[in-house]
């Protein structure tokens, strides 16, 4: 069940980034009057197939949903009668073709802006920044650092959850090419402001592909509350067993409970093995319930324990450490299209840290681990998969843009040399720009395929 949850969610997201990015280059070669004969999600044997509209433009669901094309009328792919000349696409001029080619990835990029826009002004819960004890002799134990630290700003960039810290402090690294010291600003347990210089010169290049926070000795406070129910899944082990939302759960196998992580780890190590859960319900003591977790077996091959119900802190300590970002319309809009601007560029940077090798090759990934996020943040509700679904938005929106012949960033490349040398680039220059670009990208297809196959053998 959960194998068939993860294929849904990442054919899903498949489906969505393919139309709006062939919708792009549709819209805009519509936009420039040329004639589009077919728009085709997947490759392939087509498994459905309608015309639609003026043009008789075919509409084609193909076999292999792993990409799709629009195909428009060209003089080089066949015969084109005298009186259609005129909308063929490779007789328009340069910087139509440019718009038209460019539409694509734009689309991806404006269909994160537009996802982050959602989120921003809906809201997205968060943990708020505060630091536990730092590791012993570590780059954060020498900066300073304390137990109950709470994280303002990082390198002069404001930070309100742990996501924000994490990918602030993972952007410093790279910028600074793991080497160097960011000022991080905090206010301690005891309401005092304070700076720290967090030292980065002590990660490597196979820091980043783990994490590197540990290697850092930055860690997050942990909680001390036994967990809450905050909801359960309907035909879970949790529901048969009797558990309500908001019990407390106190102990399992009269092991008494600190943390929500400790919960989960014993749930997860006992799949189809009786568990004796302790709990208090509406503030008293209740009757202990057994509960045989569900066997589930993961992406990986592992299989674990799952009760189908999500467990937090305890609510009222939980609220002390929990925050939502939120935004009106007009600062959500601006915030969300400085967050695919600098998604983006740091996708640039570490691509290009990856070709000088300052940054491992293991940081490529393909379909198989792509698709077990897709799984996992589909789980985690909605607003998880909206995220995921803007990062690899942005992701296949950058990829297009490389100037790989085959990609549409190569075909732009090809179009802006014409700018310059007045004349189209020669058939002969495109074929082999083709067969390098088919070389590229079957390299780097192989990169991520053995990066997804060693990811899921040393789990």
């Amino acid at each position: 069940m959960n194998l068939l949850y993860t294929i849904a969610a990442f054919v899903a997201a498949l489906g969505v980034l393919i139309v709006i990015h062939e919708l792009g280059h549709y819209w805009v070669a519509r936009w420039c009057n040329v004639k589009v004969l077919r728009f085709s999600v997947g490759f392939g044997k087509p498994l459905h197939t309608w015309v639609r509209g003026a043009d008789h433009t075919e509409w084609v669901l193909a076999a292999v949903p792993l990409g799709g094309y629009v195909k428009m009328l060209d003089e080089r792919e066949g015969p084109v009668a005298t009186q259609e000349l005129p909308r063929a696409f490779n007789r328009q001029n340069v910087w139509k073709r440019i718009a038209i080619v460019l539409a694509g990835p734009v689309a991806n990029l404006l269909l994160a802006i537009a996802l982050y826009w959602i989120l921003f002004m809906h809201g997205v819960p968060g943990v708020r920044p505060v630091v536990g004890a730092p590791t012993a002799a570590s780059a954060s134990a020498k900066a300073g650092f304390a137990a109950g630290d709470t994280l303002l700003s990082i390198a002069g960039e404001r930070v309100s959850t742990w996501q924000d810290a994490r990918w602030v402090l993972l952007k410093s690294a790279v910028k600074r090419g793991q080497g160097g010291a960011v000022a991080i600003q905090v206010i301690t347990e005891k309401d005092e402001s304070a700076t720290r210089q967090l030292d980065m010169s002590g990660l490597t290049a196979a820091d980043l592909d783990g994490d590197f926070l540990k290697t850092l000795g930055i860690t997050r406070f942990q909680v001390k509350a036994p967990p809450e129910i905050g909801r359960i899944s309907a035909g879970g082990a949790a529901e048969h067993a009797g558990l309500k939302v908001g019990d407390e759960i106190i102990a399992l196998n009269n092991l008494r409970l600190e943390s929500v992580e400790q919960a989960i780890e014993i749930i997860r190590a006992h799949a189809g093995k009786p568990l004796i859960v302790e709990l208090r319900r509406d503030g008293v003591a209740a009757p202990s319930l057994q509960v045989t977790p569900d066997t589930v077996t993961e992406a990986d091959g592992r299989t674990i324990g799952r009760m189908g119900a999500v467990l937090l802190p305890l609510r009222a300590v939980y609220e002390k450490y929990r925050v939502e970002v939120r935004y009106g319309p007009v600062d959500g809009l601006g915030q969300a299209i400085m967050k695919t601007w600098d998604t983006s560029i740091f996708s640039l940077k570490m691509l290009g840290k990856m070709l000088v090798g300052e940054v491992s090759l293991k940081n490529l990934s393909g379909p198989i681990t792509i698709a077990d996020y897709a799984g996992q943040s589909a789980q985690h509700g909605w607003i998880s998969y909206l995220i995921f679904l803007a990062l690899i938005s942005i992701s296949l929106g950058v990829l297009n843009l490389l100037p790989i012949p085959l990609l549409d960033g190569g075909h732009l490349m090809y179009y802006i040399v014409e700018v310059f040398k007045g004349a189209p680039v020669s058939e002969q220059t495109m074929e082999i720009g083709q067969r390098v670009g088919m070389g590229l990208l079957l390299l780097m297809m192989a990169f991520a395929l053995y990066n997804d196959v060693n990811r899921l053998i040393s789990g």
